[in-house]
């Protein structure tokens, strides 16, 4: 890859996943999934949310393998295969592990430096806050060439559930992400706040906050914009062995 990248350029890469089927998700962190074999194994399931519109038994599941002593499980959930919004099958990232490291491949090749500016350094799990009791995501440092000089805390959201092709965080009350926007008000003016709404899915053309999981998100969301907190929704394709880069998308508040 030369340049900046494109939309469909992978901006992470793995070994290649085991394709099976979701035999049922229990106990928030447990999924029983049927190898391609004929086996049958018990992965785990870092989405401990509802995964609205995403969980559907007897779907195409995609897992990493990944034996460790420290594990009690070998297998992880990683991709499911669900309707897209084009009514063909579309492939969605569920690990919420994942984005943050998604999101920070993504600042560091270049593919939003329209948006943030240069950026010579960045930071994971920064605390800050009321009393530093919350961490950043990521906290960002321009580079000597940006305009903005002002530090960045950058706040990830994993995102999959959908209302036809528009994104929708959160799908379930989250007192945390509620938490997150006033927080990220606090910073502003002295630095710059992004909200990053990881699009896990290539089928939506943009984001809103999901005001019927979460109202009072969605109050403190519009509150948030309106302070001058960014929104910044980047959107993903997944494959069986990479993430691929599909740009950024529309916010929608209305």
């Amino acid at each position: 890859m030369t340049g900046l990248p494109s939309p469909g350029d992978a901006l992470l890469r793995f070994e290649p996943l085991t394709e099976g089927v979701l035999l049922k998700r229990y106990k928030r962190f447990l999924a029983d999934v049927e190898l391609s074999s004929g086996e049958t194994v018990t992965a785990h399931c870092a989405n401990t949310g509802p995964m609205s519109g995403v969980l559907i038994p007897g779907q195409r599941v995609r897992l990493r393998y990944a034996p460790s002593p420290k594990r009690k499980l070998a297998w992880t959930w990683e991709q499911a295969e669900v309707p897209g919004a084009d009514g063909q099958p579309c492939w969605v990232g569920i690990n919420t592990a994942l984005p943050n490291r998604l999101i920070r491949a993504t600042v560091e090749a270049g593919c939003l430096e329209a948006q943030l500016g240069g950026i010579e350094g960045i930071r994971a799990e920064v605390a800050y806050g009321t009393n530093k009791r919350s961490r950043i995501d990521l906290l960002l440092t321009p580079s000597a060439q940006n305009p903005d000089q002002r530090p960045i805390y950058l706040e990830v959201k994993n995102t999959t559930w959908t209302d036809g092709s528009t994104a929708l965080f959160p799908d379930t009350v989250t007192e945390r992400g509620q938490k997150h926007l006033i927080e990220l008000m606090g910073v502003l003016p002295d630095a710059r706040a992004v909200l990053v709404p990881c699009l896990s899915r290539p089928d939506v053309t943009a984001f809103a906050p999901g005001d019927s999981a979460d109202p009072r998100y969605g109050e403190l969301f519009r509150q948030a914009t309106n302070s001058g907190v960014e929104v910044l929704p980047c959107c993903f394709s997944f494959s069986a062995d990479a993430v691929h880069w599909q740009g950024t998308r529309l916010v929608h508040l209305d």
